[in-house]
């Protein structure tokens, strides 16, 4: 029968998959031909999306355009979707995670191996908490992580692209491999999933920084220093909080780091919404429902988390510069144009 295939998410990076997932168990003896997708129901002009995506087999919310496999099936129950799944993968908003895994604990097989796409992080009592770590705790799994330079839209286009999957268990990064590898989605599999991680999460935090200066009218040239010296604090960060399992200098030279830090800079949801939170004037929650079809926007998120971590562990502001003022554009009235001084007297300039 093959294993049992899962999908927790159906934004655009969710349906994305679903194209890949729902054409590689379709072709493959390994995997279950029929891949179940959880659904958040909605309604769409008096039709629930879940019936949509059965019928018509296209996301019309979130990946219009765009034909899904006829083998992903739409369930709008978590539990029920996720019944006897050999293969969990993990796509939604992170704020949510740690409530779905609760609803899921008592209904997932002890076998079953977890991938997480999630870009972000979770604050706890004791500082930082990956997400990826959040699902292995409550679910009791092991989970790799897929992060890359990888838009959703250009993905579903079926162009040419590389990610990153980071495991601890070797054999489970060869299935994700064998399960989501296609010749226009090439991936590397590395055992360094905390730094992959890591860098997935923060490199969305930058790319807030690289939408402010655009949106002020600076050019390439201010985009480029946002992109260095926001690489340099997601080198720092890593470091610094995983001192028992120091990063890997090259994981940060795979498609999870550099290239997805620069992708995201230039043509990601971050530095879009970003840049027209400067021009437009309009709140991020406007621009969200407006821009991103109600879909949460990641960088400021994470950057509150990042925050709190450094709260709850008495770090320095000053020691992520970068970092702190994207926090304080948007949760404390900050003016934007602040950003730019941020630049100027960065610790990697004095």
């Amino acid at each position: 029968m093959g294993k049992k295939v899962c999908i927790i998410g159906s934004g655009n990076w969710g349906s994305a998959i679903a194209k890949i997932v729902g054409d590689q168990c379709a072709a493959s003896d390994e995997f279950h031909t029929d891949v179940h997708m959880y659904v958040y129901e909605e309604m769409i002009k008096g039709e629930k999306l879940t019936e949509i995506i059965n019928t018509r087999h296209e996301n019309v919310k979130y990946l219009p355009g765009h034909k899904l496999p006829q083998n992903v099936i739409a369930v709008p129950d978590l539990v029920e979707a996720g019944k006897n799944a050999d293969i969990m993968i993990f796509v939604v908003p992170h704020q949510f995670i740690r409530g779905f895994c609760e609803k899921l604990k008592d209904h997932v097989k002890p076998d079953a191996i977890g991938i997480s796409l999630i870009k972000g992080m979770d604050h706890t009592k004791e500082g930082l908490q990956l997400i990826s770590d959040v699902i292995k705790n409550i679910l009791s799994i092991d989970v790799s992580v897929l992060m890359g330079a990888n838009i959703a839209s250009e993905v579903a286009d079926e162009k040419f692209c590389e990610t990153t999957i980071g495991c601890t268990v070797d054999a489970n990064g060869q299935i994700f491999k064998r399960l989501l590898q296609t010749p226009n989605f090439r991936i590397c599999v590395v055992n360094d999933s905390k730094t992959v991680e890591i860098c997935g999460a923060l490199k969305n935090i930058v790319a807030c920084g690289a939408g402010f200066v655009c949106g002020l009218g600076y050019g390439d040239n201010t985009v480029s220093a946002v992109i260095r010296l926001g690489l340099m604090e997601m080198m720092k960060f890593a470091k610094a909080f995983f001192p028992d399992n120091p990063p890997q200098t090259a994981t940060f030279l795979e498609s999870c780091g550099v290239a997805d830090l620069v992708t995201t800079c230039y043509g990601g949801r971050n530095r879009r919404v970003s840049q027209a939170f400067v021009t437009s004037k309009k709140t991020i929650e406007q621009l969200e429902e407006e821009m991103l079809g109600g879909q949460k926007l990641q960088g400021p998120q994470t950057a509150q988390e990042v925050y709190k971590v450094m709260q709850t562990l008495k770090i320095n502001e000053d020691e992520y510069p970068l970092f702190v003022s994207v926090y304080n554009i948007f949760f404390n009235n900050t003016p934007v144009k602040n950003f730019i001084e941020c630049l100027q007297k960065h610790p990697e300039h004095m």
